[in-house]
Order: structure tokens, then sequence, then C-alpha cells
């Protein structure tokens, strides 16, 4: 259902044998060290490139499913290194990945249909998300990949911090815990050149203002949640632990497939109709998967492996979710913003199962096929409700570097 990728997605060891070789090519400029160690005791990599105090962090891999940011904090290392102006008053810092017990996980470096994508999908339970987890736990129980980054903020003090993001199907979009005025334009202009399409109705932004289109500031803490079921709250997230150090958080993200769907502003006819009519599609979808995890989980040895925490994880969320959009009136009433939540209820489910599988199959399970033939006709439904198109690699890549440039400059203005 898409062009073949081109390149393929690093991998953390080939992350690290990159870095390690930049940093050895210029040793007075750059070094590599260790700053941390994840659950599973493998080591988090920084790489700083020069000595200004004024510091921009790029943190990669904050979220196993979304490997573009590796290919991306490359391509930057590369670009700062030979670009003076860049670093002419400012330091730039690159955390390799926030989460490499969670990369070593997903599978799928180079993905040729939605559906490949999936057969190796692995997205860790919210509190297990490096970034997330400080929304959902208490401070005593943060993993050493959360303490890990938000140590690094307290070093570092970045005037900005960059977190690279991407979607597996639609279009671009940044996330700001404050505004830095005059980015949407060179965002927009970079979309337009590479043929990426903007998200303007970004369900992960429902009802944050927009300082341009798909440009999204988060809302003041107390500002009410447009779902108030879900657990977590981006606002008590490591994106604003730059804050104490009078910075700010840019997340960028980009698609690996994109829809021309994603950015239509045009009202809907029927939001909210639309969006209950979602909501029972997400329950029903989310129930057939129970019950195929209801019948073989007595049959697997191991019920507390990460993919089914995972996937049992994702389910919890259905519930009220489903209440939410029920009960709930739209945060957005545009047709971008109803495909955008008609993708989240497909990505859902789809999401569980695949986790599901993976653990069917290690386990030679009976119930796989079935699994495999739902995740198979989902992942296919997906590409054709939102016309899937394959984002050239470099593509993805150049996007979001430019994107990230834009950002430090326009945040160093601002900053002063």
């Amino acid at each position: 259902m898409s062009l073949l990728p081109e390149q393929r997605y690093p991998s953390v060891p080939e992350l690290v044998e990159s870095a390690q070789a930049l940093a050895a090519h210029r040793p007075g400029l750059c070094t590599l060290r260790q700053v941390g160690v994840s659950r599973a005791g493998r080591p988090l990599h920084l790489l700083s490139m020069g000595h200004a105090r004024r510091a921009v962090l790029v943190v990669a891999g904050a979220h196993a499913n979304e490997p573009v940011g590796g290919s991306t904090l490359l391509a930057l290392a590369e670009r700062v290194l030979h670009d003076r102006a860049l670093r002419a008053d400012t330091s730039w810092h690159f955390l390799l990945c926030a989460d490499p017990d969670g990369a070593s996980l997903h599978v799928t470096p180079t993905p040729r249909t939605l559906f490949d994508y999936h057969l190796g999908f692995f997205r860790p339970a919210g509190p297990e998300q490096p970034e997330w987890s400080p929304s959902v736990l208490p401070p005593d129980r943060l993993p050493p990949e959360t303490r890990t980054l938000t140590e690094v903020i307290d070093e570092l003090r970045p005037y900005l911090q960059i977190s690279l993001h991407g979607t597996d199907l639609g279009g671009s979009w940044i996330q700001l815990t404050k505004d830095i005025p005059g980015l949407a334009e060179p965002f927009a202009k970079s979309a337009a050149e590479l043929h990426i399409p903007v998200e303007t109705g970004a369900s992960d932004a429902a009802g944050w203002p927009a300082s341009g289109p798909g440009v999204h500031v988060m809302p003041a803490l107390g500002a009410g949640a447009a779902y108030p079921s879900m657990p977590d709250d981006a606002r008590h997230s490591t994106w604003y632990h730059a804050h104490r150090h009078g910075g700010l958080t840019a997340v960028v993200e980009v698609p690996m497939w994109a829809s021309d769907l994603v950015d239509d502003r045009a009202p809907h006819p029927a939001p909210a109709a639309a969006i209950r009519r979602l909501a029972h599609r997400l329950r029903r979808d989310a129930v057939e998967v129970e019950q195929v995890l209801a019948e073989a989980l007595p049959r697997l040895p191991d019920v507390d492996g990460p993919l089914l925490r995972a996937a049992r994880w994702v389910l919890e969320l259905v519930p009220g979710l489903v209440e939410d959009w029920i009960h709930t009136p739209p945060a957005d009433t545009t047709m971008a913003y109803v495909g955008s939540v008609d993708a989240f209820a497909r990505r859902l489910p789809m999401r569980s199962a695949a986790m599901l599988l993976r653990v069917l199959r290690e386990n030679d399970d009976r119930a796989a096929p079935r699994l495999e033939q739902l995740v198979a006709a989902w992942s296919d439904a997906f590409a054709v409700r939102f016309r899937a198109r394959w984002v050239p690699l470099e593509h993805q890549v150049e996007h979001q570097s430019r994107t990230v440039v834009a950002a430090a400059l326009h945040a160093r203005d601002r900053d002063g």
C-alpha cells in the first residue's frame, strides 16, 4: 500500500557507532559520554558539540515505535558540525536514544507496509515511557531513563529542548510548551517543499491554541483537558522540566506515511455525531482484541512481559476514551480533527493487537493466525482510509532537521 523505503532507520548501536566517529573526528569540539543506564542496563549516551553556555538539547528515541529521530539526530549533528553559525554562541547536545530498551523491542527498521510496521511494533506502557512517566508516577518510582533525562536538563539548562517524534500515518505538526514566534512560516515552507502535509487538527493537541497551521502551544497548567479520562498530562512530562531553567520544549512530529487528508480545515458537517460513531467502533474493536487476549492468556507462560503489559495498558485506556468522545463536546470541529480522531481510534486496538500477536507468535499459540488476519485487515483499512503514501526517509529527516534548526534560531531570538 506504499512506496518502498529507500533507506532504513539505524539501530541504537549504529547511532552510538556514528556518534563515536564524529567525536573522534573532532575531539576538540565533540564529546560522547555515557550519562545513565536503562532499566535493563543499556547505556544512555549524550553527544555534545561546542562549549557555549547557551544550549540546545535534542532528544531522540523517546517512543520506540518512532525511529526517525535517530536518523534526524545524526543529520543534525553533521549539520551543526559543518555550520559554524549554528554553534557560534550555542552548544548542541544530542541524547542518542531516551529509551534503548524500548528500541530493542521495536523491530521494524525498514517497514514496507503498515502491516509490516505493526508486525514488529512495540511502544511501552505509559508509566514506562521516559518522557511521560512523571505525569503518571510519583517521583520515587520514576524509571532511570527519566531520571537521566531530567538530570541532563538540569546540567545543561537548555533554552530549548527538542524532542524528535514521528507518527505512523498522517502529517507533520509541532507541539510547544511556550510559543516560538515566527516558527510557523519556515515549518510550513519546509513541509510544502518536501510534499509533507501539515496536520492541522492533531488529536494529540486537541483544544490547544495554535500559533500557525500545525503549530500548537500547550495550554497552561490548570486548563481543562480535552480527554478527561486520559491518565497522562503533557504539562507534567519531562517536556516541562526545561521551564525550571527558563527554557521551553518543542516536539517535532513527522510522518512515515503521509495522508493528504489531514490538513483539511473545512468544518465537518456533524463532528459530534461522527466522533460518537468512532467511539463505538473503538469499543467494538477493543473488545475483539480483549476476547483473543482472554482466550490465550491461560496458555501463556509469561503474563507480565513488556509486550503484554503494553498491550493491556492500551486496552485499559479505551473505556474512558470512549466515554470522553461520547459525552464531551468535540475540541475541534474541522474535517482534519475528526480525521485525526479516526486515526487515533484505529491505532489503539491495532497496536494492542499487534503486540499481543508478537507474544502469541513467540509461543506458537493457536490464536495467532486469527489475530494476524485482524492486524492485517486493520492495517490495510487504515492505509486505504487515509490514502497512505510513503514519505522518503531523507524527506522525513530533512523536514525534521530544518524544523529543529528554525526552532533553535527563533527560540534564541525569543530568549534574547
